[in-house]
C-alpha cells in the first residue's frame, strides 16, 4: 500500500500550516483512498539528544569502526526515524517559520537523520552523495510575513532554501513549497494570502 507522511511540525493544532495541510490532505484522500496515512507530530515524537552514544556512533562510522552496544542501540533510533522517513512515497512537511529559519523540532530531525551511511555517504572521487530516493516533496511553510508576493518588510526567508538543500543532501529534489503568510497584521491581509494558499493546497492535493 502506498504511504505519506505528514511531518507536522508546529506545537499548535489550529495553526496555519497545519490548517493548510488539512485542505491539502483532505483532497488526496477523496483522489487517493487506497493510500496510507502516517502523521509524525515532531512535538510528540521522542527525538533523541544529538548527544553522548548517538554522536559518538556517527564518528564511529566517519572513522570506519563497529558500534559499541550503546552506539548501536542509539543509532537504531536514527534508523527507525530515516526509516519511516524512507518509506514514504510521498511526503508532506508543515511547519511555521520561527525567526527567519524552522522550529528547532524539525531542525532536531534533520540533525538525527543526516548520518553517514544512513541517508548519505562521501565518495572521495564524487563527494556526498545522497542514499535516500527522490519522492514528490510539499512544503508548506507559513509565516508573519509575506514571502510569497515579496512584500516581506525586509525579513529573509531562510526556512525555504535551507529545508531544500537539507532535503536534496539526502536525495530528495522534487520539492514544492506552498507559502502561507502574512499570518499576521490586517485581517483582510491575512484572509486573502489564506485563501489563496489554500485553493493552490487544494488543487496540489488532487494531483500530488
Amino acid at each position: 500500500m502506498p504511504k505519506l507522511l505528514h511531518m507536522i511540525c508546529s506545537p499548535r493544532a489550529d495553526s496555519e500550516s497545519s490548517a493548510g495541510a488539512r485542505v491539502f490532505l483532505d483532497r488526496f484522500r477523496q483522489r487517493r483512498s487506497d493510500w496510507d496515512f502516517d502523521d509524525m507530530n515532531l512535538w510528540r515524537e521522542p527525538l533523541p539528544e544529538f548527544d553522548g552514544a548517538i554522536l559518538d556512533a556517527k564518528y564511529a562510522r566517519i572513522g570506519g569502526r563497529g558500534f559499541s552496544t550503546a552506539e548501536r542501540d542509539a543509532f537504531a533510533v536514527a534508523e527507525r526515524l530515516a526509516m519511516r522517513f524512507a518509506l514514504a512515497d510521498r511526503v508532506v512537511i508543515s511547519t511555521p517559520m520561527w525567526n527567519f529559519s524552522i522550529p528547532y523540532k524539525l531542525k532536531q530531525w534533520i540533525d538525527v537523520i543526516t548520518q553517514p551511511g544512513l541517508t548519505f555517504r562521501f565518495d572521495p572521487a564524487q563527494g556526498y552523495l545522497p542514499l535516500l530516493k527522490d519522492r514528490p516533496t510539499l512544503l508548506i511553510i507559513a509565516s508573519g510575513s509575506d514571502f510569497a508576493t515579496g512584500m516581506n518588510r525586509g525579513r529573509v526567508d531562510m526556512a525555504t532554501p535551507y529545508l531544500r538543500e537539507a532535503l536534496r543532501f539526502i536525495g530528495v529534489r522534487d520539492v514544492q513549497v506552498v507559502l502561507i503568510g502574512p499570518t499576521a497584521g490586517p485581517t483582510a491581509a491575512i484572509e486573502a494570502s489564506r485563501t489563496l494558499a489554500h485553493r493552490r493546497l487544494e488543487e496540489l492535493g488532487a494531483r500530488f
